[in-house]
């Protein structure tokens, strides 16, 4: 069965769209994954095998192949271990989406790193990510904790955080909720007294 997920890949401070394809075959269980990954990626494996497991999910002994299309630009970053986790568990049928998404393009887009116990740990770039996803037409985010407030400043956007893989499976299966994080009032003060690089003279 074959699974499919928006992520992107940051290219210096621009995100790039990649497609997040799972597929499970019948063969010797093994796990390939294509898409010129750079070495942050291809160790999604081992941390997203520990990640199901440890959050009571069965690893599926299948033949697996993760593309990240567009196969001829290189992809960095640990952030696609959450959307690679979840397309496992919907291509192998442990995760069945609630009725709000029926379709591959109304899941939500994200992004998020697993520790070995399931947990999301923060992400780097997860602010020109979310105005990727924006821009893209995405009306929901699903990214770490950690992440929310940094993501919340694009207008536009439901920041939904959460802390762990179990937490993103129960909302995506209609059994439980996030938290929605909004930008406040308090942040834009902040960044506004902060010094500013273009009052520097003479250097």
């Amino acid at each position: 069965m074959l699974a499919r997920l928006d992520s992107a890949s940051l290219r210096g401070l621009d995100a790039e769209a990649v497609d997040v394809e799972v597929d499970l075959s019948c063969g010797l269980p093994t796990w390939s994954m294509v898409g010129l990954p750079e070495a942050a990626v291809r160790e999604a494996r081992d941390r997203v095998r520990a990640a199901l497991l440890n959050s009571n999910f069965e690893f599926p002994l299948r033949h697996i192949t993760v593309n990240l299309a567009p196969a001829d630009r290189r992809k960095d970053g640990s952030h696609f271990d959450l959307p690679v986790a979840v397309g496992l568990l919907l291509a192998s049928g442990q995760l069945r989406l609630d009725g709000r998404y029926s379709a591959d393009k109304s899941l939500p887009f994200m992004l998020g790193e697993l520790a070995l116990d399931g947990r999301l740990n923060p992400i780097v770039g997860a602010l020109p990510m979310a105005l990727f996803a924006r821009q893209q037409g995405f009306v929901t985010l699903i990214l770490p904790s950690a992440n929310a407030a940094e993501a919340a400043a694009v207008e536009g956007l439901e920041v939904l955080a959460a802390d762990h893989l179990l937490e993103v499976t129960a909302y995506l299966s209609g059994s439980g909720t996030l938290e929605t994080v909004r930008h406040t009032e308090q942040e834009d003060a902040a960044v506004s007294m902060a010094p500013d690089m273009a009052d520097i003279r003479g250097q």
